[in-house]
This record gives structure tokens, sequence and C-alpha cells, in this order.
């Protein structure tokens, strides 16, 4: 009883999750629980090894099923919880939607003295197109190649890739990638010296919840271009701090950069003022106001 907690929060439905939610249903404690990582999506594309064998139409009913499928599973570990937390209102809505429980937002912050401009030590003129994250294939990383081949197309010269992890996919990238430099896995000051000397954060990423990478490169003064789907579309300010496109947008969004360094150099600015403001206290805050509201109900 000494050592009983108030609150139990949980990240997932994972063995050790699992474990979580059995003590505190023995134990009485309120249980909380934070989505992190979409699974379902996760699982629908690790699929495709399987449904690009097949037809386009069954193909497809496969991934939609699998996704389904996964989705069903997670939401039952997660109706166990009295409040739930997400990193952005999309996410919310559907565990809202899928548990019938309360969900709150759950975002993050940054170390803004890790990761800052200060760290630059590039001087030349070309620009970089940083990726930061695994090399694999539900972070869509297929499409720097292509953005490459139609930067060429549209005459945009002195581009080049910094690619940063590690994946399934880092031979074939290594393949295409005509300019391109492969860091592997960087952390602490590495990390932070490698995004200071991009110049454009290029996330092609459809299934991140978040996107700790984009607001870490925010915070080191690199606007990023982002998909439409997921949680970094919430971090980016289109045309402010980055561009927010489809995967046939990239390129275009990327080459009005490169051409307009003006324009570059007032998006690296506002990224920077951007990450200056989110706070980890302003995060834990929140977080605490779920905790309170479990233990009362």
């Amino acid at each position: 009883e000494r050592f009983r907690p108030d609150v139990i929060h949980l990240t997932g439905p994972s063995e050790l999750g699992m474990f979580g939610a059995y003590f505190a249903c023995e134990m009485g404690v309120p249980l909380v629980a934070s989505w992190h990582t979409n699974v379902h999506e996760y699982a629908a594309r690790r699929m495709r090894w399987l449904t690009r064998r097949l037809s386009t139409r069954t193909g497809a009913a496969t991934e939609r099923g699998v996704e389904a499928g996964s989705l069903w599973t997670a939401s039952q570990f997660y109706k166990q919880a009295r409040v739930l937390y997400a990193p952005n209102d999309e996410l919310c809505a559907l565990l809202e939607r899928t548990t019938g429980k309360p969900c709150r937002l759950m975002q993050r912050g940054v170390d803004t003295e890790m990761f800052s401009p200060a760290h630059r030590t590039r001087t030349d003129e070309s620009v970089v197109l940083g990726y930061v994250g695994r090399l694999s294939v539900e972070k869509n990383v297929a499409l720097l190649a292509g953005v490459e081949r139609e930067l060429a197309a549209m005459g945009v010269t002195g581009v080049r890739f910094l690619i940063v992890g590690h994946g399934d996919e880092e031979a074939s990238l290594r393949a295409e990638l005509r300019e391109a430099d492969f860091a592997g896995v960087l952390r602490g000051s590495e990390l932070a010296q490698a995004y200071a000397n991009m110049d454009v954060l290029v996330f092609p990423s459809h299934t991140d919840t978040f996107g700790n990478v984009v607001l870490e490169a925010l915070a080191s003064g690199v606007p990023a271009v982002v998909t439409p789907d997921g949680g970094p579309k919430f971090i980016v300010r289109d045309g402010e701090t980055g561009f927010v496109t489809r995967d046939d947008g990239f390129a275009a969004a990327i080459a009005t950069l490169a051409r307009e360094r003006g324009r570059l150099a007032e998006m690296r600015t506002r990224a920077r003022e951007y990450a200056l403001g989110c706070s980890w206290d302003a995060v834990f805050d929140r977080v605490y106001e779920g905790y309170r509201a479990a233990i009362d109900q």
C-alpha cells in the first residue's frame, strides 16, 4: 500500500502495457493510456510485401481489412482506461469514436537549446534537404528519390540530401539517390548539428502521429515539407514554417525555397520562433489535468 500509485499511465498495448492494465485493475488504481503509434496504419503498410502480389482490388481490400482489424484490437486495450491521450485532434476524435472514452491532447515539447540554428557550421550555397527517421516503407521514403528526379527535371541544381537513420529501405535509397550523404543514426550534439546544417526537412510520412523530428527541425531553424496526413501537418504552418502538401507537390515546394533564398531565410526565422513556444511545461500541465480528471471519476 505504501507504494500504491495514484494513477497508472500506459503508452500502448504491449506486453508491459497488458501487465500494467492488470495491476491497475487489481489495485483499484485509475488507468490512463496514451496513443503514440498508428499501429493500424503500420500493419497495413507492412502487409505490402503480400498485397503487391495480389490484384489491385484484392490487395487494397486486404490492406483495409488489416487496418480495420488492427484498429479494433488496439481500441479494446484503450477502452480499459478512464482517460486517453493522443498527440493531435484527429487521433483524439478517432479514439473517442472507437472507445467511447474522453481523450485529451498530449503534444510534445522540444529542447530549443539542444536543437538550435546556433549549431550550424555550413557556409556553402548548396541546398541541403534533410530526412531524419527510420528508412522504412511506412515512412514513405521512396518519395525522396522521386523528388530528386523531379527537381533535376525542373532545372533545380545545387541540391543534395542528408539522410539520418537506418532501415530496410536504405539499400534502395542508396542506389537511387544521386546526391546524398547517409549519416546513419545520430544522437545528441551530432544530431543537433545535422539538423542545423539542413536547409529544408523533407518528411514524406503519412503515418506519424506527431512528428518529433519535424519539431526538432523547426527548433533548428529548418522549415519542413510534410504531407496532409498524420500529426506533422499540425506542427507546420503552411507557407510560413514550411509546406503541407500531397506527395506530388513536394518537389515544387522545395523548388520554391531553392530558388527564393529570401523566402527560405524568412521561413527559417519563423520556424525557430514557432518552436520557441513549444515548451515541455505546457505539455505536462495538460497531462496532469488529465490525471486529476481520472482520479476524480
